[in-house]
C-alpha cells in the first residue's frame, strides 16, 4: 500500500508540473463555481499560429491582414459534475454584439463581431459573453492553431465515416484551392490524424462528391461548427476506448504548449473530470448552437443576428434553467439592441437543425419545437464510427 501511495503522489507531482508548464491569467470576470454545482468552462479557438512551419503557413494562409487576433471559434461547455452530464453552446464567430472590456479608445470596441473580442485578450471575450447572453463563465481555455491536431494525434487519430468523398474547395475569388487542406479521396469509416482533423473542423467551404460532380455545403460557418463537435464526439470516443494515465500523460505532454487557461483552474479540476468523465461517449455531449440568422451591416459588413425568441429558449435548455442579467443585450444588423427574455419554463428545442441559406450562408436553426433535443447533421458530414 505504501508503495502505490508513492507511485501516486509521484504521478500527481508529475501532472502538477506539467500543469505548470501552461500559460495562466487572471480571469476578472469569471464566477467562481459552487462545490458539485454545474459551472460553464469557455473554450477559446484562436487564430494563433506561433511556430507554424513554413508548409503550414502556406497551406492555411496567412492571418497578418486580419487586424489583430481574433477567436476562431467559440464554444460554451457547461458540465454538471453531479449528474455527471456536459453539453456544449457554440456561438458562431459572426454574432454582431456590443464588444465589453476593450478601452473605450479601441477601435474594435462598440458594435462588432464577437470574436473581435478577444482582442482584448481572454477576459474581454468572457465579458462580452457574459454581458451579452446572461452565461456565467467559470473558467477559460485558448487552445491555438495546432492544439487540435496535437491533441488528435496524441490520442491516436480519431474515427470517422465520410459517406462521400471531401474536400474544402474554396472558389469564392474566381480561383479555386484548397482552403483548409481537407482531402478526404473515399468514402468510408477512416482514421484521421491531427492535420486531417484540424482541416476537417476548419473546412468552412466544405464539398462532397456524390452523383458524379461536387455538391458545396451552403452553410459555411455554422456548417464547420457542426463539423466541429463531430470531431469533439469522435475524440470523445476515442478517449474512452483507451482512458488510462499513460495516455492521459501523453495528450498533456502534447498540448502543453497548446493552449492557456485562467488561473483559477487547476490540475486537481483536470484529474477530478479525467476520472468523472472518463466513460463518457461522444453519442452522450448534446450540442447546441445560438440561432442566428446573416444579414449585412453597415458597422461590419456580413454578420449573424442573434434570433431573440429562439436564442432565449436555446440558452436556457443549454443551462437547464434561466440565465443571468443582461447588461448588453445582441444587437441585430443596424446596431439596435434586442430583447431576450428567460422563458418562464424551459423550452425543449433541437439541438442543431439547418434551413435555407440566407445571404451569407448560414440558417435560422431553433424555430421548432423537438420531443427532445438530438444531435443531427446533415447527410453528407461525416459521423463518428
Amino acid at each position: 500500500m505504501a508503495f502505490l501511495l508513492v507511485v501516486v503522489a509521484a504521478g500527481y507531482g508529475y501532472y502538477r508540473f506539467l500543469w505548470g508548464q501552461i500559460a495562466s491569467a487572471p480571469c476578472a470576470t469569471c464566477v467562481a463555481e459552487a462545490s458539485g454545482a454545474p459551472y460553464n468552462v469557455l473554450l477559446i479557438g484562436s487564430d494563433s499560429r506561433a511556430g507554424e512551419s513554413a508548409a503550414q503557413a502556406q497551406q492555411f494562409g496567412s492571418t497578418t491582414a486580419a487586424g489583430g487576433q481574433r477567436s476562431d471559434s467559440l464554444k460554451i461547455v457547461h458540465i454538471d459534475p453531479t449528474a455527471g452530464t456536459a453539453s456544449t453552446l457554440s456561438i458562431p464567430r459572426d454574432t454582431f454584439v456590443t464588444i465589453t472590456g476593450l478601452p473605450a479608445n479601441s477601435q474594435l470596441s462598440t458594435h462588432n463581431k464577437i470574436n473581435a473580442a478577444f482582442a482584448g485578450g481572454p477576459d474581454a471575450t468572457v465579458k462580452t459573453i457574459e454581458n451579452t447572453f446572461g452565461i456565467p463563465i467559470a473558467h477559460y481555455i485558448v487552445v491555438n492553431f495546432f492544439g487540435v491536431q496535437d491533441a488528435v494525434n496524441a490520442l491516436g487519430g480519431i474515427s470517422l465515416d465520410f459517406p462521400y468523398p471531401a474536400r474544402d474547395m474554396d472558389c469564392s475569388t474566381g480561383y479555386c484551392h484548397n482552403n483548409s487542406g481537407l482531402d478526404i479521396p473515399t468514402a468510408g469509416c477512416q482514421v484521421l490524424n491531427g492535420s486531417m482533423a484540424l482541416s476537417l473542423s476548419r473546412s468552412r467551404y466544405y464539398q462532397y462528391y456524390a452523383n458524379g460532380y461536387w455538391h458545396s455545403d451552403p452553410t459555411s460557418d455554422l456548417g464547420r461548427i457542426q463539423r466541429q463537435n463531430l470531431v469533439i464526439a469522435a475524440a470523445l470516443n476515442k478517449a474512452k476506448s483507451t482512458y488510462n494515465p499513460i495516455r492521459l500523460n501523453s495528450l498533456l505532454t502534447s498540448v502543453v504548449h497548446d493552449f492557456s487557461k485562467d488561473n483559477n483552474l487547476s490540475v486537481t479540476d483536470l484529474l477530478g473530470l479525467a476520472e468523472r468523465y472518463h466513460a463518457f461517449s461522444g453519442s452522450s455531449l448534446q450540442s447546441y448552437t445560438l440561432p442566428t440568422t446573416g444579414a449585412v451591416s453597415s458597422y461590419a459588413g456580413d454578420v449573424e443576428v442573434v434570433q431573440p425568441d429562439q436564442a432565449s429558449a436555446v440558452i436556457a435548455q443549454f443551462l437547464g434553467g434561466p440565465f443571468g442579467n443582461i447588461v448588453t443585450p445582441p444587437i441585430n444588423q443596424y446596431g439596435n439592441e434586442l430583447t431576450l427574455t428567460p422563458p418562464t419554463t424551459t423550452t425543449t428545442v433541437p439541438v442543431a437543425t439547418t434551413g435555407p441559406a440566407t445571404s451569407s450562408g448560414s440558417s435560422t436553426r431553433g424555430t421548432t419545437p423537438a420531443a427532445a433535443p438530438v444531435n443531427t447533421s446533415p447527410s453528407y458530414d461525416p459521423t463518428p464510427c
